[in-house]
């Protein structure tokens, strides 16, 4: 057979398949357009607006970018399991309008307070969606009206927030790295742990792929929402306390408006579909920072904010359609 095999003439050799190039098509474009986007504007910056690299304006960048982006984390798995969380924007708010009322009791206190109240309405939401059955995005459209109302209830109207310990959280830093910047690599860094190599993780993907399949595979389907609702709540929270600390105010009518837009923005730029079943963290993660990057280029040249939230419906019209487009390629 080998000689056989060593006297084959040219001809008789098999023609050696021609490896195509890889193509640029839709879905490469969801998983890593958020990135090619993010290099080529920070070329720009670095290009054609002063004093970009300078630290002042680095650190300005990362700070403002935190609370966005632990919301967006936490709707990322609410996403992730076909859900959407309409109630982070009014959560933010109670939770920095609850602040002022226990600091006295001290900054834990006060903090834990805040972020239990984010529970809390996760575990409504969660409860709602997983256990009632109700659309996500009425029962979270129904707490965000309700949580607006509780905010301006508890707050009422701006209060100063002078406490050492928020005041310290907001503005301080280890070896230059400011507090609430390492909160949010922490959280980051949770949630992608969570979901690339926890069982919850892969459940919740499981959920979100097909939540019929999971149910009679024996999956925890009911748990696993309620889970992810009150963790979106939690990081809503969080969130609101941060923004709060770093401006050493507590305003209901203000905080957190308009959040949901944003964080569901840095999720889809991020790659996480909007069909569940999957979930991108560091995606998101560049999401958030492409969404602060854009508004803070459009504000270093004098253009106004109402065109950075132009350009922010036009990029998520943008990235909705690449993710259609993937579907209908599949079908």
């Amino acid at each position: 057979m080998s000689e056989r095999l060593a006297m084959r003439t040219p001809a008789e050799t098999p023609p050696k398949r021609r490896t195509r190039p890889r193509r640029i098509d839709a879905d490469w474009i969801r998983r890593n357009g958020v990135y090619v986007a993010l290099v080529l504007l920070l070329a720009i910056n670095v290009v054609f607006t002063d004093n970009f690299v300078s630290e002042g304006t680095l650190r300005l960048q990362l700070i403002q970018v935190v609370p966005v982006l632990i919301v967006a984390i936490g709707m990322a798995l609410v996403i992730g399991t076909e859900g959407i969380d309409l109630s982070v924007g009014a959560v933010m708010a109670i939770a920095a309008a609850l602040i002022p009322l226990y600091i006295g009791y001290g900054t834990l206190v006060a903090v834990l307070v805040a972020v239990l109240a984010g529970a809390i309405s996760g575990l409504l939401a969660g409860t709602l969606v997983g256990r009632v059955g109700v659309q996500p995005i009425i029962a979270t459209l129904g707490i965000m009206v309700a949580g607006r109302g509780l905010a301006n209830l508890f707050g009422g109207e701006i209060k100063s927030i002078r406490d050492p310990g928020i005041v310290e959280l907001g503005s301080g830093s280890v070896l230059g790295i400011p507090y609430v910047v390492l909160i949010a690599a922490a959280v980051a860094a949770g949630a992608w742990f969570l979901v690339r190599r926890s069982t919850y993780g892969r459940r919740l993907v499981a959920i979100g792929g097909n939540k019929r399949a999971a149910e009679l595979a024996g999956l925890p389907v009911r748990r696993v929402l309620v889970t992810t609702y009150v963790l979106c709540g939690l990081l809503a929270a969080l969130a609101g306390v941060l923004l709060a600390a770093r401006s050493q105010a507590s305003d209901p009518t203000k905080l957190g408006l308009l959040m949901e837009l944003s964080a569901i923005t840095a999720v889809v730029l991020g790659g996480t579909p909007l069909s569940g079943g999957q979930v991108r963290i560091a995606g998101t993660v560049a999401g958030a920072l492409l969404l602060q990057l854009i508004t803070a280029t459009l504000i270093f040249h004098d253009i106004p904010d109402s065109t950075a939230q132009i350009a922010q419906a036009v990029i998520v019209v943008a990235a909705v359609y690449v993710q259609l487009g993937r579907k209908k390629a599949r079908r």
